[in-house]
């Protein structure tokens, strides 16, 4: 599992953690915590305390970060309305990697290699005083907190689903 830490999509969200001055330490996984399920059992959290980087396709065609609480799914129809867009686009996965530069399953809401045009943020996020987000790889996740990803991510806070 050494081989995680040195992956390069690793190594950008570490070094800009550290930049950013962040203090969650990334923390590599024996399972896999390509779902937020997954990465609670792997952390032994609530699962409402993963921060999972979803992408969406705005109608512009580029990118939205939605930052949700791993207890919900994104409700598209709800955000769209609440950014005045007709309808959000689901993102493959090779949408995905080319704007985040990450694969599905360890897409990281720091170290973007294209920012995303708008980022959002649960706000039931804030119910933790802990959360983890993935750091580049379906192995890595690193902790943080809802006011920490709001400053590193200029996200704008939002309910984003029930």
């Amino acid at each position: 599992m050494e081989q995680v830490l040195t992956n390069p999509s690793v190594i950008r969200v570490t070094a800009l953690l550290k930049e950013l001055g962040c203090t969650g330490e990334v923390t590599v996984l024996s399972e896999s915590a390509r779902t937020a399920l997954d990465a609670a059992n792997a952390l032994g959290i609530q699962v409402g305390q993963v921060a999972s980087s979803i992408v969406f396709k705005l109608p512009s065609g580029n990118p939205l970060l939605v930052i949700t609480s791993g207890r919900h799914r994104v409700d598209t129809e709800l955000v769209a309305r609440d950014l005045g867009v007709e309808k959000l686009h689901r993102a493959d996965a090779d949408f995905v990697k080319n704007a985040s530069g990450f694969s599905i399953g360890g897409v990281s809401p720091v170290g973007w290699v294209n920012q995303p045009e708008i980022t959002l943020i649960d706000v039931a996020l804030d119910e933790h005083e802990v959360a983890w987000a993935a750091a580049g790889h379906p192995h890595s996740v690193y902790s943080t907190s809802f006011a920490e990803l709001m400053r590193v991510t200029a996200a704008t806070p939002m309910v984003v689903g029930d």
